[in-house]
């Protein structure tokens, strides 16, 4: 037969599933904040006109150098999606990347530049709200962290699950707000942006997802976090009406 594990077991166990949950949450919610795959996509442009003696499906020919004068072809018409070319984009908070045709790397310019005028207020806002998610968190952890490896007394420790439990909901709450933020403020962009920036296609990218569990895990960690404290909570009710019943009882049966 398996032993009981303690109350003191379980609160230690407790603490270090929220205290983990926490810490993925703060590890995802900068790796997010810092990449610019929040979404990712397709943009359509023009194809531009070869140069020297460089061909390809990806620029247009002409002038061609096999043909003598009489015979000078001026330029090869490509209609419809053949005079297109689709290039891959992505884009976060901070910046947005796409690649170059018929050269390595990428370009990138500030999403903030992007952004219409009217909507850079809420794409700040989203900023500061996430910046604060982040501290936040990085507080809760702190808090958990101090609960786990010292505190001097239960009531010391019911105060620093409570606070911990209270930043890590109030985290959760500006993450939520600061993501949805930058989701409206990218949807505005794509129809209001300027002309060569507009994505043909798009969809969100893995740091949208990560922002997202980062939110997620920030909610447990604090559902953990609550749960404890109101099990701690009740514990500690029992054990004192349990010394008062026997207090009760030896008041009214003394030992002679």
């Amino acid at each position: 037969k398996m032993p009981a594990s303690t109350p003191e077991a379980d609160g230690r166990h407790r603490a270090s599933a929220a205290f983990s949950l926490s810490f993925l949450s703060l590890v995802f919610s900068i790796t997010a904040f810092s990449s610019s795959y929040w979404c990712e996509g397709t943009r359509k442009v023009a194809k531009p006109f070869c140069k020297g003696d460089s061909q390809g499906d990806l620029c247009i020919r002409f002038n061609s150098p096999e043909g003598n004068s009489s015979q000078a072809v001026q330029y090869i018409w490509e209609t419809g999606d053949d005079k297109f070319v689709e290039k891959k984009f992505h884009a976060g908070i901070w910046y947005s990347c796409e690649e170059m045709i018929n050269e390595d790397g990428e370009k990138c310019r500030s999403f903030i530049s992007l952004t219409p005028t009217s909507d850079r207020g809420v794409l700040w806002l989203s900023i500061v709200t996430e910046l604060l998610y982040v501290l936040l968190l990085l507080t809760g952890n702190i808090l958990m962290s101090v609960e786990m490896c010292y505190y001097s007394s239960v009531i010391d420790g019911l105060k620093i699950n409570a606070f911990s439990a209270v930043v890590t909901v109030l985290a959760g709450l500006l993450g939520m707000v600061a993501h949805m933020m930058y989701t409206t403020v990218f949807q505005m962009t794509v129809n209001l942006g300027p002309e060569d920036w507009r994505p043909h296609t798009w969809d969100y990218g893995w740091s949208y997802g990560l922002a997202w569990t980062s939110f997620a895990c920030c909610m447990a960690a604090a559902v953990t976090t609550i749960n404890k404290y109101t099990k701690t909570i009740l514990e500690f009710k029992h054990k004192r009406k349990k010394l008062e019943r026997s207090f009760r009882i030896q008041y009214k049966f003394p030992e002679h």
